[in-house]
Formats: C-alpha cells, structure tokens, sequence
C-alpha cells in the first residue's frame, strides 16, 4: 500500500482498538481494488468522542467504524441517523459525506446466517440482551422471520428489548424468558444466535449456553464470538450434527457493508475472509 497525498482516510474509533481485526481485513480490500484508501485504528477515551467527531470532519475523514464503548454516546455528535441504526439505539458505522450514522451488525449476522439458511418464516432463539443482541434481533425481525425469543440472565432485560422490537412493527411474535430455559426453546427452534461473550478467549473454557443433547440436526446455530474461531457452543452444534455459522463472518459482512457505505463499491468480500483467517491464525 502506497499512502500518497491524495490518500483518503477511514478508520475505527473505540477504547481500547489495538487487536482489532478490522484494519488488515479493509486494507486489502482497498488494495485488491487499487482504491486510494487506507483504514487505521484510533483509540479515542469517551471524554474526547465529540472532539474525535469534529476532528475527523476537520481533517476529511471519509468514514468511522465505531465499536465499544462509544456505539450509543456517538450518536449525539451526528446529523442523520439510519432509520434501523435509530431502532436499534447504536451506531457502528458513519458516513461523513452526510454526516451519518448507521448500524451494520445486525445485517452482518443475518448475511452470515443467510450462507446456511434464510431467516423469512423461521423460529428464532437469541440468547443475550445487549448491544449485539439488540442489533441483530432487529434485522431478523426485518428479515421475515416467524417468531423471535430473547434468553437472558436478567429477564427484565429481555422483557424490554422484546418489547421494543415487538413496538417497531416488524414482527408480531416476540417472547422474553431466562436463558436457563434454553433447552425448552430449542426443541422447536430453527434458528439459534448466540451474542453473549461466553467462551470469548480468554475464557475457551466456559461452560456453552447449550450442549449438543439440547440441540437437533436442522437447527442452525450462530455463535458471534469469533475468537476463538470454534467456541464450545459451535463444538457442541457440529456435535449434534447441527449447521454451524462462525462469529468471523458476521465481522466479515458488517465490514463489507461499512465499505460499501463509504465507498459506494461493492467489497470483495473473499480477499477480506483471507485477510480476517491470516490475522486469526486460521486455516
């Protein structure tokens, strides 16, 4: 990659950034299509996020992704949100052409699952009632599906995000129960996503939201935890004989549809995977 005057900037703002996957998986992308573009990786601190924002304006910046902990607090410093982003309550992509914000996790996940299966009329469990949950249980109320499930420590927790998604109009059938009722749930499931951190390394040995004995063979099970790349709840779906979907791919399609927000190009999204499998180590 050559930088020349002429380079436009992208990158990330999150605290801490330094092992994101994200700036070796968009730079060959610009270099595979000879774009005049690099993408670095900016440690903001939370007091300095709007400063970052007029900054980046300042400097013709041509667009952020923005991971934790400023997805909600950013949204404040922009002049446009996403119609779904603004569902949602998160932002994890901006456009500085309009100053933008939008949300590309959730249709990361669903474009994931989608590999393995469609999500239209399908029954959903989601497991986990945070940001991540939060973003994908709106795309797959958007994408058709038949009924959703929210499974979380915290019922409270589940009992509100179930009811906003069921507030957006997207979906009319929405449940909120404990995550110690899993097994119950996945008897009829077709779907499960799992957006919980359990199994994240360094904890490779936490004990799975679910074993194979909980699991049946059409069932497709998403973890979005991509480090490592087989966590025990993927180990515990090939055990079953279940369709695994792996955490790295839903990474690799909320950066392909950032990339296309910035650009307007479509991302080639294989040189981006080779790019994510070389960083993680993967064959």
């Amino acid at each position: 990659m050559k930088i020349k005057g002429s380079t436009n900037i992208v990158g990330l703002i999150g605290h801490p950034v330094e092992h994101s996957f994200s700036p070796p998986m968009h730079n060959a992308a610009f270099e595979k299509l000879g774009m005049d573009y690099a993408y670095v990786a900016f440690d903001v601190d939370p007091k300095n996020l709007q400063s970052a924002v007029d900054g980046a304006k300042s400097l013709n910046i041509k667009g952020f992704n923005v991971t934790i902990p400023h997805k909600i607090e950013v949204m404040q410093f922009l002049d446009e949100i996403d119609e779904v982003a603004a569902l949602i309550g998160a932002v994890n992509t901006i456009d500085f052409k309009e100053l933008k914000g939008y949300n590309t996790d959730g249709i990361g996940a669903v474009r994931a699952i989608g590999e393995v299966t469609p999500i239209k009329d399908k029954k959903v469990v989601v497991a986990g009632a945070g940001g991540a949950s939060r973003a994908i249980s709106f795309y797959i109320a958007k994408y058709g599906a038949e009924s959703l499930t929210i499974l979380n420590r915290n019922v409270e927790k589940a009992q509100s995000l179930a009811s906003d998604v069921l507030g957006s109009g997207l979906i009319e059938d929405v449940k909120a129960d404990s995550i110690s009722e899993i097994s119950g749930y996945l008897k009829d499931a077709d779907i499960l996503v799992d957006t919980t951190p359990i199994g994240m390394h360094p904890n490779i040995g936490d004990e799975p939201i679910a074993s194979a004995g909980d699991m049946h063979e059409d069932l497709v099970v998403f973890d979005a935890v991509y480090n490592p790349n087989e966590t025990a709840l993927i180990k515990e779906a090939i055990k079953a004989g279940a369709k695994p979907v792996y955490g790295i791919k839903m990474l690799l399609y909320q950066g392909a549809e950032s990339f296309k927000i910035w650009t307007g190009r479509d991302a080639p999204v294989d040189v981006m995977e080779k790019a994510l499998k070389d960083t993680l180590n993967l064959e």
